[in-house]
């Protein structure tokens, strides 16, 4: 079954790349079907996981699980490339305390095993290659915590105990695999602990301090680093994920997992002016452009001068512009306008502009 998905994902995956190499898909298109890729390979994989363990270990009485995709998987942004940002959750029967099988196992056992296994499934090298590489610190406690989290706990926690960057990751989980019964109740979990009524400052504060300590560890980012570069992916990703915790009380419809999404709801119920959210889209658009234009033909950091005059035509072309140089001026002129509407929205080092779409 891997050798299978290995083969089907890595034809998949080209077809997507060639077609954005061609130009007859846009970046979004490519972001999709990566995403979507990535998501049936999960579904896939799991439900072998899941017939091999209960030949081993029998069934959970009311046992059922699935997969939370968050990050770029989540919003169906993925590249070529990307890793898997996933989370397992589980459910089960009051009071059954192990499985049926002639090697029982606790509920927690039982899915920990599964998630080990689908993980393993999806990581290890075999004859036909690689598939995903999988991140999984974004469930509950990170590291730390278990690697499956049951319903009861998720909820829990995730409206009592997790961090803002935590709930900040949940804007974009959704659920890629499994049970659909129990993806019902983990939807209905995740929308109520975003529509939470929460302290503005507090938000713009926690939001602030990340950012700050990410540029403190990418200093050294320059104009090509996309994703770190102050004014760049990362900063739009935060100003939407920031207005969406803080709003979505009074306007759950900005709930949006696909950043670009976001900001056009974020627009269409009046938390961002138009002078506002077109820069965030016309950057946040050119930006992905390129990074999915790159993560097919760069392995490693970009430098122009070094690169084919292909692709540096090519990237010339996304920012409508006849050169590298041209085009690196636009990058710098987005990336100042990104900086700017950061500052104002969120602020920097504790200096932040009055914003007329936040609560007094």
């Amino acid at each position: 079954a891997m050798d299978r998905l290995r083969v089907w994902a890595r034809e998949m995956n080209f077809r997507f790349g060639l077609r954005l190499l061609s130009e007859t898909i846009s970046a979004d298109d490519a972001g999709r079907g990566f995403s979507d890729t990535a998501g049936v390979a999960i579904d896939k994989l799991l439900k072998v996981v899941l017939r091999d363990v209960e030949q081993s270990h029998g069934r959970v009485e009311g046992g059922a699980c699935l997969v939370l995709g968050l990050g770029k998987l989540g919003g169906r942004e993925m590249t070529a490339g990307s890793d898997l940002d996933i989370m397992l959750v589980y459910d089960y029967a009051d009071g059954v305390e192990e499985s049926d099988g002639e090697k029982p196992l606790s509920p927690l056992q039982y899915y920990t095993r599964v998630t080990q296994r689908l993980v393993t499934g999806l990581t290890v090298l075999t004859s036909e290659g690689e598939l995903y590489e999988v991140d999984m610190r974004l469930r509950p406690s990170g590291s730390k915590g278990p690697l499956a989290v049951s319903r009861a706990a998720f909820e829990t926690y995730q409206k009592t105990d997790a961090w803002t960057w935590e709930r900040m990751a949940l804007t974009r989980a959704r659920v890629v695999a499994g049970d659909g019964g129990l993806a019902q109740k983990i939807q209905a979990i995740i929308a109520e602990t975003l529509c939470l009524k929460r302290n503005a400052a507090d938000i713009r504060n926690d939001v602030a301090k990340m950012r700050a300590l990410m540029l403190q560890e990418h200093a050294e980012a320059n104009l090509w680093d996309l994703k770190r570069k102050p004014g760049g992916q990362v900063e739009i990703e935060f100003i939407a994920q920031y207005l969406q915790l803080v709003h979505a009380w009074e306007k759950p419809e900005i709930l949006q997992q696909n950043t670009l999404q976001a900001i056009v709801k974020l627009e269409e119920n009046g938390l961002l002016e138009k002078q506002v959210a077109h820069p965030l889209l016309t950057a946040l658009r050119l930006y992905q452009s390129m990074t999915q234009l790159l993560r097919l033909c760069v392995d490693g950091s970009f430098e122009p001068q070094s690169a084919p005059t292909r692709l540096n035509s090519a990237l010339a072309r996304l920012a409508a512009q006849p050169n590298m140089a041209t085009t690196e001026a636009v990058l710098a002129d987005h990336q100042a306008a990104i900086s700017a509407i950061f500052t104002q929205i969120i602020g920097r080092d504790g200096i932040r502009q009055a914003h007329p779409s936040e609560e007094q």
